[in-house]
């Protein structure tokens, strides 16, 4: 009997592996789930963890709360604080300080950041001051702004729009400049125009660039409001932290800072929902 030549095998081999279905929709969902619930108990886990080493070091290495409160005593403090209403209220005027703030300077520095990578003279003019600014101590200069713009709102939004603008300036030049020429050339070549290449192309590719200026710009923003209260403020997390540091309150301390490190970990977390959702194939 006549054997089966070498490119019919190949063939058959071929034709057989093409034949091989395809993951259906549901496994796949179903891969993702897992994978997703994988992530989050590694998430839970590491936190939960610290929290532990945490609780350890505060009980038995130092086992002294006026160097190293633990978190069960902070979680105390914190209840204290909420059922006096201290804790609703600072977090109501440092919110506003770095909702408003921070929602200026996105806007701002995005603006900025797009005329910059659109004009090259701009560019040329505007990069050493930003560089500048940006490199400069601007929580050094805290006290200036609240000289010039007094110990109410304002002085904290100010301090929050200095750390906040330049990392968007910088991440959406840098964003618009990385732009795959070849796309760029793929889309003049059906005609597009200078704008749809812009809307179409290049701001989706510096799409990701900007939402990690915004997750850096948490951060940022978040340590602008404290050191902004730090330097002179009527009320706010950063105002309970000053009033706990100077009578060594190290509990009500600690569980100030609790607050601000949650609403960083869930701004960022936000963030990192809508890059899922925008950019999708960065993601």
């Amino acid at each position: 009997m006549p054997s089966a030549s070498p490119s019919a095998t190949t063939t058959l081999a071929g034709t057989a592996t093409a034949a091989k279905p395809a993951p259906s929709a549901s496994k796949r969902r179903r891969a993702a789930t897992r994978r997703t619930i994988v992530r989050a108990a590694i998430t839970i886990a590491s936190v939960l963890g610290g929290l532990l080493i945490w609780e350890f070091i505060g009980r038995v290495v130092v086992n002294n709360s006026l160097f190293l409160a633990t978190p069960s005593a902070s979680l105390i403090a914190l209840g204290d604080l909420w059922s006096k209403g201290d804790l609703q209220k600072a977090i109501a005027i440092s919110g506003e300080e770095f909702a408003i703030g921070f929602l200026i300077a996105v806007v701002a520095g995005t603006a900025i950041g797009l005329l910059i990578a659109g004009f090259e003279t701009l560019s040329l003019i505007l990069t050493p001051w930003i560089n500048g600014f940006y490199a400069s101590p601007i929580i050094a200069l805290a006290p200036l702004l609240i000289l010039w713009f007094g110990v109410g709102i304002w002085s904290k939004i100010a301090v929050v729009i200095s750390l906040v603008i330049f990392p968007m300036i910088i991440n959406t030049e840098t964003g618009i400049k990385q732009t795959d020429p070849q796309l760029i050339e793929a889309a003049r070549s059906f005609g597009a125009s200078r704008m749809q290449i812009f809307a179409m192309v290049s701001l989706p590719s510096a799409s990701p660039y900007i939402i990690a200026g915004l997750r850096l710009g948490v951060g940022r923003g978040l340590i602008g409001v404290v050191v902004g209260e730090l330097a002179g403020a009527r009320g706010g997390l950063g105002y309970l932290i000053n009033n706990a540091s100077q009578v060594f309150n190290m509990p009500q301390l600690f569980a100030s800072v609790i607050v601000l490190a949650a609403a960083g970990i869930m701004l960022t977390a936000l963030f990192q929902y809508l890059e899922r959702l925008l950019v999708p194939w960065k993601a």
